[in-house]
């Protein structure tokens, strides 16, 4: 009964971190599904669709670069709890939401709350493991991630589609959500020696040059990647009205789920077949999908949009965990944070400006055109990768000795 109960005391805290990891992350894809019933209510274009979503980005990316590494000076509820005020922030915005200004807004706040959560609640998740699950915590923070992605998609549809009020009740479920979120991590042990508070300064974004062969394919095949998920969280509702011609909203959530539960699997996947296998096949997958998104663009095809999705997906998470997998591996021990952020950074560039050249590429030549120019442009970035990839061990699970900058 003794070993029973400190089992018990040890887990709580370990999914109460995953919970907020997760509706946090619920809370960055809500929007999803809804962009379409925002263009008709206020009358805007794809484009500024396209430019509400890339400054969640935007948001990210300054989190990262100025906060990457507060929680461990501050410790990491306080940063947890700063992430999940924003979130609600941001679900506010949403609910009160009138014209542009609040959705700019909301979206800006929800960047900022995914760039302060993801690597603070990733390490709180695996330094709060029960010894039971300490080998499988970081799969865990990783479905955290990638589930509560999918999910706020998925619910924003569902909710959109079948309930009343579609653009408000959704974000009183996530305030909801949030809240419980916040009173959990409230009551979670503190896993780090608070240090002070430290300067708030960007971080710096250098490779050596002993592992640029090694970085240079890595980073392709994450933009490429990340590109196809701005694509699909971006515009994908327009693409289904006005080429599939598909008004449900839950569809909608639905092909976006499809796509992180997908890169999920890919994940999974690349974790058995190792880096020299996994970075290629991502990449060629990805060249796939982008042909099965293609099809179905030129066909008005619903389901080969799906299993686009699906492909597209699969080769999204295949490639990301092998990048990610041979930068850490490959980089000098005192630069891993250093080199990881850099890599981080170009991953949600490729989130934000593909995703604004198809919004403007829509409003010139249609959406059709502008997402098969889209799907070709990644598939010929997933190819030269292909290309590019070193063929003399340079994604070996080794680290380099570093030699200079």
């Amino acid at each position: 009964m003794g070993t029973q109960e400190y089992e018990a005391d040890r887990t709580w805290p370990f999914v109460v971190a995953a919970y907020a990891f997760v509706a946090t992350m619920v809370g960055t894809t809500l929007p999803t599904p809804l962009y379409d019933l925002y263009q008709r209510w206020l009358g805007f274009s794809p484009f500024t669709s396209t430019m509400i979503y890339a400054v969640y980005a935007l948001g990210v990316i300054v989190a990262l670069l100025l906060f990457g590494h507060l929680s461990d000076a501050v410790g990491r509820r306080p940063v947890m709890l700063a992430a999940l005020v924003l979130s609600a922030a941001s679900a506010l915005c949403f609910l009160d939401a009138d014209g542009l200004p609040e959705l700019f807004t909301g979206r800006t706040l929800s960047g900022l709350s995914a760039g302060l959560i993801t690597g603070t609640a990733t390490v709180t998740v695996i330094e709060l493991a029960p010894p039971r699950l300490r080998n499988a915590s970081t799969l865990v923070a990783t479905v955290a991630n990638l589930g509560g992605l999918g999910l706020g998609s998925l619910l924003a549809g569902v909710l959109a589609e079948w309930a009343p009020a579609p653009l408000r009740l959704v974000f009183v479920v996530d305030l909801v959500l949030v809240t419980l979120a916040a009173v959990g991590v409230l009551a979670l042990p503190e896993t780090v020696r608070r240090t002070g508070r430290p300067p708030v300064r960007p971080e710096r974004l250098r490779v050596p040059r002993d592992m640029r062969s090694t970085f240079v394919p890595a980073a392709m095949a994450g933009f490429a990647g990340f590109a196809t998920l701005g694509l699909f969280t971006s515009v994908t509702p327009t693409f289904l009205l006005d080429v599939e011609g598909e008004r449900d909203l839950a569809v909608a959530g639905g092909v976006v789920f499809s796509v992180f539960a997908a890169s999920l699997g890919g994940q999974l996947l690349a974790q058995r077949l190792g880096i020299r296998r996994a970075l290629p096949g991502g990449c060629a997958l990805l060249v796939a999908g982008m042909a099965a998104i293609a099809g179905s663009l030129a066909a008005a095809s619903l389901p080969l949009l799906v299993f686009g999705a699906v492909v597209a997906g699969t080769g999204q998470g295949l490639s990301f965990h092998a990048a990610v997998r041979a930068v850490t591996r490959r980089s000098p021990a005192a630069r891993r944070a250093e080199v990881t952020s850099a890599l981080f950074v170009l991953m949600y560039l490729a989130i934000s400006i593909p995703v604004i050249g198809v919004g403007a590429l829509s409003v010139a030549v249609g959406v059709r055109t502008a997402g098969l120019i889209f799907t070709g442009c990644v598939a010929l970035l997933a190819t030269a990768t292909l290309l590019r990839l070193p063929r003399h061990g340079d994604l070996e699970e080794r680290p380099v000795a570093h030699r200079g900058r």
